[in-house]
This record gives C-alpha cells, sequence and structure tokens, in this order.
C-alpha cells in the first residue's frame, strides 16, 4: 500500500520510516514523503494512480491539511479515496470540518503508532 504522509515537520520522515521498519522492508506499506500542502499535490499529480492513503497533518504553513483536502475532493476527483488527517489540536470545530470535506478518518499528535497501524492493516 503507497502512502503519501504531508507533515511541515521533515523529522516525520524518520520516524515513520523508524515506526513502520518491518512493513516497509517486506514491502507491505511505501511510504513518500511531501512537507508542504503544495508539494502534496505536485506528487499527486505525478503519482495519482500509486497512491492509496493520505496522511496529512492540519496545521501547515502555506496551505493547510484543511485546503490540501478541500483541493483533493474537489480538483483530484481521481485521488485516493482515503485520507486521514493528523492535528495536533483536538478540537472538534476542526475535526468536523475535516469530516465535512471528506476526511475519512483523524488523528491527534503525537500519533499513537500502534492505532495508526491497526487503522492502515485494516484498510489493506
Amino acid at each position: 500500500m503507497k502512502i503519501l504522509v504531508v507533515d511541515d515537520e521533515t523529522d516525520v520522515q524518520s520516524l515513520f520510516e523508524q515506526k513502520f521498519r518491518r512493513e516497509i522492508r517486506s514491502g507491505l506499506f511505501e511510504f513518500s514523503f511531501s512537507f508542504s500542502g503544495e508539494e502534496a499535490l505536485d506528487y499527486l499529480a505525478a503519482h495519482s494512480s500509486e497512491v492509496v492513503m493520505i496522511l496529512s497533518d492540519i496545521n501547515m504553513p502555506g496551505m493547510s491539511g484543511i485546503e490540501l483536502l478541500k483541493t483533493i475532493r474537489t480538483e483530484h476527483p481521481s485521488a485516493p479515496p482515503q485520507v486521514m488527517m493528523i492535528t495536533a489540536y483536538g478540537d472538534s470545530e476542526t475535526k468536523v470540518l475535516a469530516i465535512e470535506l471528506g476526511a475519512d478518518d483523524f488523528l491527534t499528535k503525537p500519533v499513537d503508532f500502534n492505532q495508526l497501524k491497526e487503522k492502515l492493516l485494516s484498510l489493506h
């Protein structure tokens, strides 16, 4: 399963590669990383048929995760059906907005990687 992680914090890449080391090695999951909403849209334009899941932070400089989600759902109908939003803020307004815009799931930071792994495996 090809997963695009969108987060402005670059240390997220090494964290995901460490937490999912076994799944990556076995070929179960393949991660790509974009460090802005704009970069994610560029990546999707080039790889839309490959990506199965998008994990996006909500609070990023420039294009927010909410704006990215809105763009994916309106301008990229062929983009992946699964979009999971990740935020440091557990406020219900943001969660409701993300769900209204088509988010499939919602995680809060710090990410519980065991919970995330279970969610990803259930989709596989």
